[in-house]
């Protein structure tokens, strides 16, 4: 299988404080990736390092065979790494519709005339890919509505749309269900199962029963290090990670 994100040795520190020591993996192109931990165990560090919005303290981070240690988040990015964050990171005055027109104007090339007012009989293939990405994600009802006024589930569900819109060759989800309900959780789990099979997802995610519905492999971080790296079946099983994530030795 072609690795498509490879980890060497990496260690971040900020001043004294270790918070993640000498992780080291690798990713190959379409695994589905979950990593679980408990809180303060560096999951959101973790994904900040792989996507150039922290620098390793020590160690390197390669992708597609290229060392990409000291390349900042939008160059990651226009290479194809791309993250959603805990808390969303919209434009909350602008339209659903014009959030997506502003992703896909940057995929496109054509971002310097966001502030323009947009033709769409100009820019028709442009709306055209918005309002298919809009069905897709069961938002097309939402198109013209400000974001500020959907719930935060939906707003959730905007930006893991915005995501993929990239189109990505890894997208890293960081607690993509948080805030939702249990029928919005369904729907976005469902979403994400649908992806195409050769992009790479790596998810952070609290929900134990939505995590090892989606991933393929786990990733457990625990005291600065990777704990396991192993399959769903294999994590379930483990007497540690049983241990820290419910004090007991029964089944996760």
């Amino acid at each position: 299988m072609e690795c498509i994100l490879k980890v060497d040795g990496v260690s971040k520190q900020f001043g004294g404080l270790e918070i993640l020591k000498d992780l080291s993996f690798h990713v190959n192109k379409g695994e589905r990736i979950g990593i679980i931990g408990p809180n303060g165990a560096g999951k959101s560090t973790f994904f900040n390092l792989l996507t150039g919005d922290l620098a390793p303290s020590k160690g390197n981070v390669f992708y597609k065979d290229k060392d990409i240690t000291t390349e900042p988040n939008y160059k990651r990015a226009r290479r194809g790494i791309v993250r959603t964050f805990q808390k969303n990171n919209l434009l909350v005055p602008l339209t659903v519709l014009d959030n997506l027109l502003l992703v896909l104007q940057r995929k496109h090339g054509i971002s310097r005339t966001w502030f323009k007012i947009r033709n769409q009989k100009q820019y028709e293939t442009l709306y055209n890919e918005a309002d298919e990405l809009l069905q897709r994600w069961g938002l097309k009802h939402q198109r013209n509505v400000k974001v500020e006024s959907l719930s935060y589930g939906e707003q959730r569900q905007i930006e893991i749309m915005l995501g993929v819109a990239t189109n990505p060759d890894v997208l890293l989800l960081d607690e993509p269900t948080a805030g939702m309900s249990q029928s919005e959780t369904n729907y976005i789990v469902q979403l994400l199962h649908e992806l195409p099979k050769d992009l790479t997802l790596m998810i952070i995610e609290h929900d134990l029963e939505v995590i090892f519905g989606i991933a393929e492999r786990m990733i457990v971080l625990y005291d600065k290090h990777i704990l396991i790296d192993d399959s769903p079946d294999v994590v379930r099983k483990d007497p540690q990670v049983n241990q820290i994530y419910i004090g007991t030795e029964g089944a996760v």
